[in-house]
């Protein structure tokens, strides 16, 4: 069935005014400021005046299988449900293993990514985890991304952090030629993720692999630089010479403080970073562990997909932020960094990923491959086990 939507104020995620979308066989056919076809029952209308059409969101960062652990087993937090996604407007996710790349497994990750995508929205995932040498699912790599269709980088590789494998410069740099090689081959970005913890060396071994070889800095992409205020300030002086970042969502007990994404994002804009080179992303159903100032466990909590959204809505309505801006951080700026071609814009050929907001910036729809997932705030779909 064609799908039309009318009078919607689009941000594509530039601002486009009010539009009319066609979508055909998953993907938007035209946009227009006005588009007329002959009422049949094979054109379904729907009328999206006083509403927002937007991207639908990229998480590019998820522990889509669950992670954490770091607190005995009992600690091991539950898989991603499709309706945290929907819930959130996010309809392309990127799945990764974190501390524990002993009882998570690629073959499981990528298991789950399959059945993500199965159920209604994308998911693509990254090889490996925290520790070098990683553990793949085909024995490198490099022919991880090249065969398996899902696999789009390598990541999280720990770095700056006690639970890191304390990889050396030649590792890191042996581990991101292979990645590289396997994107240009395939056609996929390679990039891969670095983890960066609370140490005071923040991202000098990152910076030293860019020194001093020829990997360029557009194959990294440092997360969870909002941490603390002093990695903030080396991830804008990162950006600055070129780098991407990625600021993460999620925050214990959801609470606000001055390195929040949003707060950080307006930091980093005021700084001279350019837009361009930031990224949002969740960090969800990864732990949220707490340690002592003598790496002792004391506590976690989980992150959560819904944050990403969260915290794109604070950035436009609490910080000021552009809401074209507010929006790139987490649906163009990923699919560019990520080299998702079919993701994060609303353009003819792109695939129908859309998310529908209210003057208020509350979720009222969200349409993934030109199917309704939720619509007038109503859950059409749920994931096969809820």
């Amino acid at each position: 069935m064609l799908k039309l939507l009318k009078n919607g104020e689009v941000f594509a995620p530039e601002y486009m005014g009010k539009k009319d979308i066609l979508i055909a066989d998953g993907r938007i056919a035209a946009v227009e400021e006005h588009i007329s076809l002959e009422a049949n029952p094979y054109i379904e209308v729907s009328d999206m005046s006083g509403y927002i059409i937007t991207p639908g969101l990229i998480d590019g960062h998820v522990h889509i299988t669950g992670g954490g652990g770091e607190g005995s087993f009992k600690t091991r937090t539950p898989e991603l449900m499709l309706s945290d996604c929907i819930m959130g407007g996010i309809t392309t996710v990127v799945g990764v293993i974190g501390t524990d790349g002993t009882t998570r497994t690629m073959a499981n990750l990528l298991a789950k990514a399959k059945g993500l995508t199965e159920e209604g929205i994308t998911c693509y995932c990254k090889s490996g985890n925290y520790h070098v040498p990683v553990k793949t699912l085909t024995g490198s790599v490099e022919t991880d991304i090249i065969f398996i269709q899902e696999i789009i980088g390598s990541g999280e590789i720990a770095i700056a952090d006690h639970r890191s494998s304390q990889p050396q410069e030649h590792e890191l740099a042996r581990l991101a030629s292979e990645a590289r090689i396997g994107g240009i081959l395939s056609g996929k970005g390679g990039v891969v993720t670095i983890h960066v913890g609370n140490s005071p060396t923040k991202l000098d071994l990152l910076e030293k692999v860019v020194k001093s070889t020829d990997i360029p800095i557009s194959q990294f992409l440092p997360t969870h630089i909002n941490r603390t205020h002093e990695l903030l300030e080396a991830g804008i002086n990162y950006a600055l010479g070129g780098g991407y970042v990625d600021l993460t969502t999620s925050s214990s007990s959801g609470q606000v403080n001055d390195l929040c994404a949003s707060k950080s994002l307006k930091k980093m804009l005021e700084s001279g970073v350019p837009i361009g080179k930031i990224m949002f992303t969740s960090d969800g159903q990864g732990s949220l562990p707490r340690f002592d100032n003598k790496g002792n466990f004391n506590g976690l909590e989980i992150g959560k997909v819904i944050s990403l959204y969260d915290e794109v809505r604070n950035a436009y309505l609490v910080e000021g932020v552009p809401l074209e801006e507010a929006l790139r951080v987490a649906t163009a700026n990923p699919a560019d960094i990520l080299k998702l071609p079919s993701k994060g814009r609303i353009q003819p050929e792109k695939d129908a990923d859309l998310m529908i907001i209210d003057e208020s910036a509350v979720i009222n729809g969200v349409m993934s491959k030109g199917k309704w997932l939720m619509k007038n705030k109503e859950h059409l779909v749920k994931g096969t086990f809820e």
